[in-house]
């Protein structure tokens, strides 16, 4: 018999994409973004950008060096973990905070967990926390052409429209972090990865409009709204590129309902109720701690097997 079957373990069923691709693809989409911001917000922008990048990536070597394992910069997880940083930070702020953010990002957040596909938050967004509660006032600080001003969301918590149209509100010719003024950019980067089937439409579509309606209902801004609520803060950016994150996001679509439902929901709450203007970096990283309960009561029922009930699952133990 010259034909032999052969046994193997799962999986399967293999795809074309790698992690390497997939971050290729992510950094791809965000290039456009970073441009324009550098060229609205001034060429310190780019120094913030390479500065997150270079540390996330050195303290991601260096960790692993120290500890004796197979490196694993060249898959570009650090290079995307550092630009979504730099992203979210203002132009102004000291390259020496953000090779803070970056190295608490690398360390702290993803390798003190395992490393990649093992962190329990978002580590962009986690460091981003950590500098907003260290340093408040370098991270609230924005200039757009060395002039210092409250960004549009900011102004809309306030009661006003601010001097910003919705034109320069697309374009990103307004105050804000890096990579998050140009609404138009970062649509077109968010619709490429879904195109190319890196990320799905569920959870930045359902985060947007639960977002948008929620704060019409709540008044939020007034007459401004809601498209300023969409085209002003890291609305579109976490919406796309940082609440889609493999990792800390459910794997199941039900759980992916519940939870953009659940980020637009607390970040409508945060704008209008709360003390900081933003509210997406919060939203998404207590989201990120429930994926686990999310993903536990939404798994699929096997085949063939009973149907499971909710509220018997939720009193029994694990």
């Amino acid at each position: 018999m010259s034909t032999k079957l052969v046994v193997s373990s799962s999986p399967h069923v293999h795809s074309d994409f790698t992690t390497r691709r997939i971050m290729g693809m992510v950094i791809l989409s965000l290039i456009p973004a970073g441009v324009i911001g550098t060229y609205f917000l001034g060429l310190r922008a780019l120094f913030v950008i390479l500065a997150c990048i270079i540390a996330s990536v050195a303290s991601e070597w260096a960790w692993q060096k120290l500890n004796h394992r197979k490196s694993t910069i060249c898959d570009l997880s650090a290079v995307v973990t550092g630009l979504l940083l730099a992203y979210n930070l203002p132009p102004t702020i000291p390259i020496w905070m953000a090779v803070c953010g970056s190295i608490f990002a690398i360390i702290i957040v993803k390798h003190f967990y395992g490393g990649i596909g093992c962190n329990i938050v978002n580590p962009a967004l986690a460091a981003r926390a950590m500098m907003l509660i260290s340093w408040p006032t370098a991270m609230t600080t924005w200039s757009v052409n060395g002039i210092s001003g409250p960004t549009p969301l900011a102004a809309m918590k306030a009661g006003s429209a601010g001097s910003v149209s919705y034109w320069n509100m697309f374009i990103g010719n307004m105050g804000g972090c890096i990579g998050e003024t140009c609404s138009l950019l970062l649509i077109l980067g968010g619709l490429y990865l879904i195109w190319e089937e890196v990320i799905s439409w569920r959870i930045p579509v359902i985060y947007i409009a639960t977002t948008a309606i929620l704060s019409a209902l709540f008044n939020h801004g007034g007459a401004f709204m809601p498209c300023s609520e969409i085209l002003t803060g890291g609305l579109l950016i976490g919406a796309f590129f940082m609440a889609t994150d493999y990792t800390t996001s459910p794997m199941t679509a039900k759980g992916q309902y519940i939870y953009a439902f659940g980020c637009g929901l607390i970040t409508a709450l945060i704008r209008t109720w709360g003390g900081y203007p933003e509210g997406v970096s919060f939203s998404i990283l207590i989201m990120n701690v429930a994926v686990p309960l999310i993903d536990r009561y939404t798994e699929p029922r096997v085949l063939g097997g009973p149907k499971s009930n909710f509220f018997k699952r939720m009193g029994a133990k694990s």
